[in-house]
């Protein structure tokens, strides 16, 4: 498996929806998200703002998929999405085969989020300061009828140790005030952890920590997946980090997925000019290739572009680019890219190919 240290940034041409329907042997995903949608209405512009664009993908069960873009892609709302921090404007969300009903709340919502739990960015401010780590992982446990009593105590213990702040016993008297970052973030874990989830959805679990314990959180996610049986969404804007974690990996811009496949054919083989670019913007240490500046920024969510959303920043932009979204075509084995240069027409017929002259240079 390669290190997070290294910086890299992957056939039949047809339409395609996003690969990763992943019932093997006819076991339901972990999850499963189609045709996901999500405006918001801006009071102060008085404009909608579309944050996520027809998304659709799965997770299968023990899976991890690695959700990459830069700030202001669409990759919190997402994670927000699934776990019903927000409600879905279209689309719908299945967790191991049963579809999530549109409208949560009671008993149903309480039994949504024993299933899905979600670890968010900022460890600071994911934990209660003036509780004790006794408390705040022992409310999770009753709250679910998972332990009462002494009971509580001794899976609170369980969970320190098994998220390796050890003895639990001795940590379990700690307040938050008293643990570093990354001692933070294993009790925000461990909390993640106490209802025994099928799905736990990580936004961006290492990006608020020091380098030098950022490689820990990852393994520590890792063989909790390996070894609990979980399913993960790994949120990222770091494609080393995602090629670490990830089984499959999908590339978000402006709202919209523009490629997804395994992590080493979308990584080390880019087939989406965005995809490229990220890569190219972080080679490998010691190769020659020189970093490239990512130029420009993510657009208006407000103002969307009627083509590709990445075209104004495209180095391979063309007319058909600015006249309408490209769908996803496959690229190689479960793997797909949104770009129209992957288009079967263009490649079925030569005189619809676009020449050099076509290609726009836009500031």
């Amino acid at each position: 498996m390669p290190s997070p240290a290294t910086n890299p940034a992957a056939a039949q041409n047809v339409r395609h929806e996003p690969s990763g329907t992943a019932a093997f042997h006819g076991v339901a995903p972990a999850l499963e998200v189609r045709n996901l949608s999500k405006t918001f209405r801006s009071g102060r512009l008085g404009r909608t703002v579309t944050a996520v664009n027809d998304v659709s993908f799965s997770i299968a069960r023990g899976e991890v998929l690695a959700l990459v873009g830069e700030s202001g892609s669409g990759k919190s709302t997402i994670a927000r999405l699934i776990a019903r921090l927000e409600d879905p404007g279209a689309g719908s969300v299945q967790i191991g085969g049963e579809r999530v009903p549109e409208r949560l709340n009671g008993g149903a919502l309480k039994n949504f989020r024993k299933s899905v739990q979600m670890i968010f960015q900022d460890p600071y401010a994911s934990l209660n300061a003036l509780n004790t780590l006794g408390y705040i992982l022992g409310r999770p446990l009753q709250i679910h009828g998972l332990a009462r009593g002494r009971a509580v105590a001794a899976e609170v213990e369980r969970l320190l140790d098994r998220v390796g702040l050890s003895p639990g016993a001795a940590w379990a008297s700690k307040r938050p005030g008293e643990l570093s970052g990354g001692q933070r973030q294993r009790v925000v874990i461990a909390r993640a952890l106490a209802t025994r989830p099928a799905l736990i959805l990580a936004d961006e679990p290492t990006s608020a920590l020091d380098v030098s314990i950022r490689l820990d959180i990852m393994n520590l996610l890792l063989d909790l997946k390996d070894q609990e049986g979980l399913s993960l969404l790994f949120i990222t804007h770091d494609l080393a980090g995602a090629r670490y974690m990830a089984d499959r990996v999908a590339v978000l811009y402006a709202g919209s997925i523009v490629e997804i496949g395994p992590s080493e054919r979308v990584i080390g083989d880019p087939q989406m000019p965005y995809t490229q670019l990220l890569r190219r913007a972080a080679p490998e240490p010691g190769s020659r290739t020189q970093a490239v500046e990512v130029v420009g920024e993510v657009p208006d969510l407000g103002a969307l572009p009627p083509g590709c959303p990445f075209a104004p920043r495209c180095p391979s932009t063309r007319a058909v680019c600015l006249e309408r979204l490209p769908q996803l075509y496959d690229v190689g084995p479960d793997h797909q890219a949104r770009c129209v240069l992957h288009d079967p027409m263009l490649a079925a017929h030569p005189l619809l190919r676009p020449s050099p002259a076509d290609t726009l240079t836009l500031t």
